[in-house]
């Protein structure tokens, strides 16, 4: 028999998705899986969750949430010899993973589906220091949006919240040099932030990282030079439609291994999380997940 683990975020997706969760079960179990369910309580449940599964031999971890609780999940496994196959039931705000595969624009019904089924597509992670990540790694004021909206500003307006909060920032972006090695070659020069993105969907960006795949072994670096107010928004409202990219302001490259270091200190958001300061190395691991994808997303 084989085991399923739904670990699920209660207060995820206007707390909807406890509702669904005997239907989930349910599926699981006619599909064959031994099927349980780990509510999370605290930052760090998911991580503790996950790790028992996999260290218990499950088959298939399901992370049912946000990308908080997806990035707990990852990090949780990442280090496992044996790992499980991973699923997603997406139910947060911004929901990048769900995104970059489609799942986004899934019912319940279909979500299961795609858990019972067999389609899978390899998955890149990526690694920061002793944290992985599955979707971006990103410095500078405006990265800081993700863990710094409140919770139940995010339940009441979802992705608004942050156009919010971002309002109250631009007012206080301010350069800082960088030292940007990646794969041989060297990047020095005033940025205003960094964005290392894994996937195409970046806070809910669909052209941020237009270039970017989940399995191609690279990761899309995105530095953003100094620059005034206007021409940022300009360049932001560019990054909608995936044209900032050609911008003399912007260097847009892709790279396995990134090591970068920054003058003063500077937060580290990892998929929407606090992850330390810089300075730290960032490495690809190519093919380290497979997950099951709806069938038109196999690779």
């Amino acid at each position: 028999m084989k085991n399923a683990r739904v670990i699920y975020n209660p207060t995820s997706g206007r707390e909807q998705l406890k509702k669904h969760l005997p239907y989930i079960l349910d599926r699981l179990e006619q599909a064959g899986y031994v099927a349980s369910a780990h509510q999370t309580k605290k930052e760090g449940c998911a991580k503790d969750a996950a790790f028992e599964a996999g260290k218990n031999g499950y088959d298939l971890v399901i992370a049912a949430g946000g990308d908080g609780t997806i990035f707990e999940v990852i990090n949780g496994l990442a280090e496992l010899e044996k790992r499980p196959r991973l699923g997603l039931i997406p139910a947060g705000t911004t929901n990048d993973l769900a995104r970059a595969f489609h799942m986004n624009e899934l019912d319940i019904e279909e979500i299961c589906d795609v858990l019972t089924g067999s389609h899978v597509s390899p998955l890149d992670v990526g690694k920061a220091g002793d944290q992985y990540f599955v979707n971006i790694a990103a410095g500078g004021s405006l990265t800081e949006l993700t863990y710094d909206t409140p919770s139940r500003l995010k339940t009441m307006l979802g992705q608004m919240a942050y156009y919010v909060k971002g309002f109250e920032k631009l007012f206080f972006l301010k350069p800082r040099q960088a030292r940007v090695e990646y794969d041989g070659k060297l990047f020095e020069g005033e940025i205003m932030l960094f964005l290392i993105a894994n996937s195409n969907s970046v806070g809910g960006f669909e052209k941020l990282s237009p270039e970017a795949r989940l399995d191609d072994g690279l990761f899309d670096l995105l530095l953003l030079k100094k620059t005034n107010l206007p021409d940022f928004v300009r360049i932001g409202s560019l990054a909608l439609t995936g044209q900032h990219i050609h911008e003399d302001k912007v260097v847009y490259i892709q790279a396995n291994r990134i090591k970068l270091e920054i003058e003063g200190e500077m937060q580290l958001n990892l998929d929407g999380e606090h992850g330390g300061t810089i300075p730290k190395e960032f490495v690809n691991l190519h093919h380290h997940f497979e997950m099951l994808v709806p069938e038109q997303e196999e690779k």
